[in-house]
């Protein structure tokens, strides 16, 4: 079995606590950016690749038991 793990994409369900009302970030979405090494917020359709590559036999037949990370390497960075 294989994952896809997001990391941050703003969306309606996280919007407040990541922006505020005047589209500043908030000091929350400031440390998150500081600790992604691409400095920014992910898009919905990057994750459309990782998905398909996933989801292709053709591509992906003979990868097994990946957590695939589209998440700007946030996880790959030591706190």
């Amino acid at each position: 079995m294989n994952t896809l793990t997001p990391g941050f994409f703003p969306a309606e369900q996280n919007r407040r606590l990541l922006f505020q009302e005047n589209g500043e970030p908030t000091p929350r979405a400031k440390s998150i950016l500081a600790h992604t090494p691409m400095g920014r917020f992910g898009q919905p359709s990057e994750l459309v690749g990782a998905a398909i590559f996933l989801a292709s036999g053709a591509a992906s037949g003979f990868v097994t038991g990946i957590d695939l990370r589209v998440d700007g390497g946030f996880l790959s960075q030591t706190i």
